[in-house]
């Protein structure tokens, strides 16, 4: 699986990118560019002036500023050198398959990063038509976030889908512009985020979950994920959510 450099995000693709470390030998973890013998090239630099130097080479490659600042903004502070505190080790599980209804939506992480954004909308719509209310026959008062269908991978087109688990889908009618989606049954690692106000421990979270996976050598299957809101999420500005993400 493909890392990158934990101080600028540098996909590691060849060994003659690689920093090294203190007697010459290759370091894993950094990029020729930031890490020479042991050390940063440029030790005093911020996370801040790292996504400022970053924002320029995007830029040359074809890439609006204000794209490339977010998406550095999103990656970037998860990466080793700039991360507050160490990773909590996530937990493995398995997971039977099952079934939530609710209301979808296409779109990939670069859109959630730009004007094209479809996430934000759709928990307002989420809410806005009670789409909880519409439902008979919940197994719980768990809200899910399921990402399926993907394209490809972390790169490419996918559909979210936000609904509640149903004691079984396929009684009775389900309400017009709704979806059935299906969780798939998979090996899952579970991943805890911090108490926290929404949608923020969320999306910290998954800053997380890329780096992890980036470095980690598990690799995912794109089966289908999906966040859980239990009563952890009672109060949004005390949240805590767990995000599963099925591996090989």
């Amino acid at each position: 699986m493909q890392s990158y450099c934990q101080s600028c995000g540098m996909p590691l693709i060849e060994e003659a990118l690689l920093g090294t470390e203190k007697g010459g030998h290759k370091s894993q973890e950094y990029c020729a560019y930031c890490y020479e013998e042991g050390k940063f090239t440029q030790p005093q630099l911020t996370v801040e002036g790292m996504i400022d130097l970053c924002v320029q080479h995007l830029k040359e490659e074809g890439m609006p500023e204000n794209e490339a600042r977010s998406m550095l903004n999103s990656f970037l502070p998860s990466l080793k050198r700039w991360r507050k505190g160490e990773w909590k080790d996530p937990k493995m599980v398995e997971r039977d398959s099952f079934q939530i209804v609710g209301i979808s939506a296409q779109t990939s992480n670069a859109k959630e990063i730009t004007s094209q954004a479809k996430i934000p909308q759709l928990w307002n719509d989420f809410y806005q038509q009670n789409i909880i209310e519409q439902i008979a026959n919940q197994k719980n008062a768990n809200i899910y976030g399921l990402y399926s269908d993907y394209e490809t991978d972390v790169n490419g087109e996918y559909f979210i889908t936000l609904g509640v688990q149903m004691l079984n889908s396929l009684d009775g009618d389900i309400p017009a512009g709704l979806t059935v989606k299906t969780v798939p049954a998979a090996k899952y690692l579970v991943f805890t985020s911090n108490q926290g106000a929404l949608p923020d421990v969320v999306i910290q979270t998954w800053q997380d979950i890329w780096a992890w996976f980036a470095n980690s050598g598990v690799e995912r299957t794109y089966t289908g994920d999906f966040e859980l809101y239990d009563e952890r999420c009672a109060n949004p500005q005390e949240a805590q959510v767990e995000i599963y993400i099925a591996v090989k």
